[in-house]
């Protein structure tokens, strides 16, 4: 069934990542990449060459002490997201938007919503627009796409550059992931009834149903490694017993840590890190590692050049998990997650996996909207600051005597929203 158009951008992991769980119902079932399709103009394609390229360069940069920092900064100020208290107008556009609306006026993604006027034509209707990045949104409506449009935010707090140039008078609606977006929305202009709270689109490979069977059943065998004295399931006992039911009697796979880079192969030094303190663990069958290399093939070659140097390239409790393509990554690093227990990332969109049961280390932020992310994992109680890597050793097993992950694996579980994918889905049916 054709319910709806599906675009985004291929720029890092987040839009394509918060697309892929609402392909199912999409027209052909795929996505369509707004900055990478079949017949774009160069001018389109150049633009947005320009705008991924100088992301990625800036995110590697900031690694260089001083003057990376010193780079960065300068360039997070164009898309920071300003203190939320004291509540307040906020509407005015910000420099980042008007220079995105200026090129638009100019014809920049034209050819794209045309292109989809013409489709809907050739189906004998006009079939919602929904973009898991603001500019398509913004796109669709300035060139008079004749459908709902809407845009799916994937942070957990977001800057004005999301919502349009003239709020008061866009119909774009959104979904949004957490209740800080639905209220930051409406500081930037945007109309209550255009701000529809569904939480954040998780694959449903990893929930089940609306019963959630298949999440529930991870989580009981996650808990077991996450609390290995026992000292979580002592106090909170009524509490597991609620939500999950009777726990079983020992885990169905060893103590697993997911590591994921972003999309740009920040922080890989970090997966080598983890690597080397817990060697010894590894090589005892006591500890599983995942690293993530999405479809880098540059981070998938790094990381098997460290695992040959550690002696660990034969071993089965270590995995990089790459994928040929977009789609074979997200697959691969949903399944992955089914046995994981620990996701140890930066407060990407990937925070919002803590609604899985899988508690967060955090890893250094990039970029404003991550410090957002992070205080919203930190405030929810999903997840806990990464110590420093060289000593995971020591604080890592002290963490899980104490059973602070499983604390944290509950508490995403039980306050973290879902079903935002079931929910996105249930709107666009109508």
């Amino acid at each position: 069934m054709n319910n709806f158009w599906l675009l985004t951008v291929n720029m890092g992991y987040g839009h394509q990542r918060t697309a892929f769980p609402l392909k199912e119902l999409a027209v052909g079932g795929l996505a369509i990449n707004v900055n990478d399709y079949e017949g774009i103009p160069e001018s389109d394609k150049r633009i947005w060459e320009t705008t991924r390229r100088g992301y990625e360069l800036i995110s590697r940069f900031k690694r260089i002490p001083l003057l990376g920092e010193c780079t960065f900064s300068f360039f997070d100020k164009f898309q920071r997201i300003l203190d939320f208290y004291p509540k307040r107008n906020l509407s005015k556009p910000s420099l980042q938007l008007k220079q995105t609306f200026s090129l638009i006026k100019r014809g920049w993604g034209k050819d794209i919503v045309e292109k989809l006027k013409a489709k809907n034509l050739k189906l004998g209707k006009n079939l919602p627009f929904v973009s898991t990045f603001f500019t398509p949104a913004f796109m669709a409506e300035y060139f008079g796409y004749p459908g709902n449009i809407y845009c799916v935010v994937c942070d957990a707090d977001i800057s004005r550059a999301w919502a349009p140039f003239c709020p008061q008078k866009s119909r774009i609606k959104y979904f949004a992931p957490t209740s800080r977006v639905a209220e930051r929305l409406k500081l930037y202009g945007v109309k209550e009834e255009n701000i529809l709270f569904t939480g954040y689109p998780l694959p449903k490979e990893n929930i089940g149903g609306r019963r959630m069977d298949l999440l529930k059943e991870d989580l009981k065998y996650r808990l077991l490694n996450l609390d290995p004295q026992e000292k979580y399931r002592e106090y909170y006992a009524p509490l597991i017993k609620y939500y999950l039911g009777d726990l079983p009697k020992k885990p169905n796979h060893p103590l697993t840590i997911t590591f994921a880079v972003g999309g740009a192969g920040a922080q890989k030094e970090t997966g080598v890190n983890i690597l080397k303190n817990l060697c010894s663990d590894i090589k005892k069958r006591k500890i599983r590692v995942f690293l993530v290399a999405g479809n880098k093939e540059k981070i998938k070659n790094y990381f098997e050049s460290n695992l040959k140097k550690l002696g660990l390239a034969r071993s089965k409790y270590v995995q990089v998990l790459f994928g040929k393509n977009i789609e074979e990554y997200f697959l691969k690093f949903d399944l992955a997650l089914r046995e994981t227990d620990i996701l140890w990332t930066k407060p990407s969109e990937l925070s919002f996996y803590s609604a899985l049961g899988l508690p967060l280390i955090i890893a250094p932020c990039i970029g404003s909207q991550e410090e957002f992310n992070k205080r919203w994992l930190l405030k929810s109680g999903f997840g806990s600051l990464q110590e420093d890597p060289k000593h995971l050793d020591q604080w890592l097993f002290d963490w899980l005597k104490r059973g602070y992950l499983a604390e944290d694996a509950m508490q995403g579980f039980v306050e973290g929203e879902k079903l935002g994918t079931f929910n996105i889905e249930e709107i666009l049916k109508k």
